[in-house]
């Protein structure tokens, strides 16, 4: 269980033992927050893990916060101190990471899907397999809900963005994640999706490798390259494809109050696509 061991205090920068991070340290971002700590200080504490077995502090969360402080030439840095297990470390360094402005689609999607999976194996009582009863409607639903939704409250996110990220970080595999990382232009939701639908394993590694060197300006636009260079042509565009596009370029040239009243009128209608889209997502 996570327990606080120690409120705020200075610790010595030497002291604390960085390691290996799940998301990259960025130096021109601490720069960017050199002159507002120099006009505010230390906003947040860091996180921290004492570990009695090596006799050091690890850092928890705050690599940022501590490339600001060595750039500033301190040589110390508030902290609290937190008593946890390897398991708890993971998921407090995620929850650091998840819900930055700055954090891209594909790390959040991946930070999400291993949240997940650290919070089911701390919480197995809550997995696919057990059920519990509605209190208010007296029907058995999978508890895994509960994650969706207390991940969706902790973080100001709705529970169908949730479902999206998970549905793409639970399939991505870790060598697709970091070689997608490596893309000239960040890889957007609609690309994870498309690549998450992708069954054949050569054609996600073909298309995983074009967007990491910006071959290709989308998933859909990889997949077209690689049926193409296997003499397969570009997919005709069947009914529903023209039907999407003639859609999207109406909404995207209605104003604001052609929208509203779209809504207005197809509201219902729109809301019931969504919720199918999201059942065929969670399951």
């Amino acid at each position: 269980m996570i327990k606080l061991l120690q409120e705020d205090r200075a610790f010595k920068l030497a002291d604390i033992h960085v390691g290996d991070r799940l998301r990259g340290y960025d130096e021109d971002a601490a720069r960017g927050l050199v002159t507002s700590w120099a006009e505010i200080g230390q906003k947040d504490p860091i996180d921290l893990r004492w570990i009695k077995r090596k006799k050091r502090y690890e850092l928890l969360d705050g690599r940022h916060r501590i490339g600001v402080a060595q750039l500033r030439g301190e040589t110390t840095i508030w902290a609290k101190v937190w008593e946890c297990n390897d398991s708890e470390a993971e998921l407090i360094e995620i929850d650091g990471q998840i819900g930055r402005a700055d954090l891209t689609a594909l790390d959040t999607a991946v930070f999400l899907a291993a949240r997940k999976r650290l919070y089911l194996k701390l919480h197995p009582e809550m997995g696919q397999g057990g059920f519990r009863g509605n209190q208010h409607t007296g029907n058995l639903v999978p508890d895994i809900v509960s994650f969706t939704t207390s991940t969706a409250q902790k973080f100001g996110k709705t529970e169908r963005q949730v479902r999206r990220w998970l549905f793409a970080g639970e399939r991505l595999g870790p060598d697709e994640a970091s070689r997608l990382r490596q893309a000239p232009k960040p890889v957007t939701m609609q690309d994870l999706e498309a690549i998450s639908r992708i069954s054949s394993p050569p054609d996600r590694y073909d298309v995983v490798n074009l967007l990491a060197n910006g071959e290709a300006k989308s998933a859909a636009d990889a997949l077209r390259r690689v049926k193409a260079a296997r003499g397969e042509g570009p997919a005709p565009k069947d009914a529903t494809d023209a039907g999407y596009a003639r859609l999207s370029d109406a909404w995207k040239r209605a104003n604001k109050a052609a929208r509203r009243r779209f809504l207005e009128e197809h509201g219902t209608e729109v809301w019931s696509l969504l919720d199918e889209m999201d059942k065929g997502l969670s399951e």
